[in-house]
């Protein structure tokens, strides 16, 4: 391949899971993605260039993932890479992009913090953001003090749990049951008759696609809400309301960076424009990382033009501090050393298959650890 010149397209890679179990979020991914490249590249693209959007579907298979990302920095040679919505994908994606790429990745689902790389950008909400306002709040509102943990074995359940156990027990709470099954595990009539008869006020659920529907079935038919338990969490969005019954999943309480019922004009005319371009099932939602890619792509644009070229270190320095006054849910901004973003949070309700903003947070600050590493040095691209 020869050198790229200054009239060469910029390249975004982009990897969504558009066909699997979690289809109906990355479709959304990929909508975004498009939507965000095409309203630059009308806007006159960037750098005096177009950008050209290199769109790779991950299939909710993590080896899919870790092959699409080794395609794009090998063959395409793309500027930057999105996606990825499992933790489990991020860190597939992060070997070839990341650690033997040496390319910039920005990461844009709500997930469990503590990602620390000089390469990587997160651009969704972590525990301080999502936990520490959701599980003292709820606890006050509702009086909760046990709680059942459902989980899904990975990175992310495992450090959600523990973020909910110091919280929950700082609050004179108790966990009375913790529980991890395989992704694919959908048998769950064990799991509901311990949860039921632990007597537990609040189950805080990290159960994933394709097991949550069923579960979330078996514990309505068991009656766990009616006698009065609350039902907790924190990715569930409108485009999970599509997938079960409203009455299965009425009074869920959630905390994200977007709900559909935020009406700031900028919220409202960018999912509007979304909805006329891209009708049907997919939403753009916040659960599925869809208000994530939005900020990280112009999170990622802001910072291109103010570096004034695509020298990577020149854009991380000015990712560093990115920041966009408008967005889903609000403006947000990089927090410098710890790349990941602040900003606004809301506590939400699911009644009558729709979700109800019951409090909105504010800013909030992720407060993820500054990166105690030297800055990258990564080959110079034209």
């Amino acid at each position: 391949m020869g050198a790229r010149t200054v009239s060469d397209p910029i390249k975004v890679g982009v990897i969504t899971d558009q066909t699997g179990p979690l289809s109906f979020m990355g479709v959304a991914n990929a909508n975004v993605a498009t939507m965000v490249i095409d309203d630059i590249n009308a806007n006159g693209g960037l750098l005096g260039r177009q950008v050209e959007l290199h769109l790779e579907d991950s299939a909710t298979d993590d080896h899919v993932a870790e092959a699409k990302a080794a395609k794009l920095v090998e063959e395409d040679h793309v500027d930057v890479i999105l996606g990825g919505i499992y933790s489990s994908t991020r860190q597939a994606i992060k070997g070839p992009a990341v650690v033997e790429g040496k390319t910039l990745y920005i990461y844009p689902e709500q997930y469990e913090g503590q990602e620390s790389d000089p390469l990587i950008f997160c651009t969704g909400p972590v525990p301080a953001q999502q936990l520490e306002p959701l599980i003292p709040w709820l606890m006050q509102r509702t009086g909760a003090k046990t709680f059942y943990l459902p989980s899904a074995d990975y990175i992310w359940p495992h450090v959600m749990n523990g973020k909910v156990r110091e919280l929950a027990t700082a609050n004179g709470g108790d966990i009375v049951g913790e529980e991890y099954f395989p992704l694919d595990h959908t048998d769950y009539r064990e799991t509901v008759d311990r949860i039921m008869a632990s007597g537990a006020d609040v189950v805080f659920n990290t159960i994933v696609p394709p097991g949550l529907t069923p579960f979330l079935e078996l514990l309505y038919e068991a009656g766990f809400t009616t006698r009065g338990g609350s039902l907790v969490c924190t990715y569930f969005d409108e485009n999970f309301l599509n997938l079960v019954p409203a009455a299965h999943v009425e009074g869920l309480y959630g905390c994200l960076d977007y709900y559909q019922e935020v009406d700031d004009p900028f919220s409202k005319e960018l999912v509007e424009r979304y909805d006329a371009r891209f009708p049907g099932d997919a939403k753009f939602t916040a659960g599925s990382a869809c208000s994530g890619m939005y900020r990280g792509l112009k999170l990622w644009e802001a910072a291109v033009r103010e570096a004034g070229s695509l020298e990577q270190a020149a854009v991380i320095r000015a990712l560093e501090h990115a920041r966009i006054s408008e967005g889903p849910g609000g403006p947000a901004e990089m927090v410098p050393g710890q790349h990941h973003a602040r900003m606004n949070m809301y506590i939400a309700q699911a009644h009558n298959g729709t979700f109800e903003v019951l409090e909105n947070l504010g800013l909030i600050d992720p407060k993820e650890r500054v990166l105690g590493i030297a800055e990258p040095e990564p080959a110079t691209v034209v």
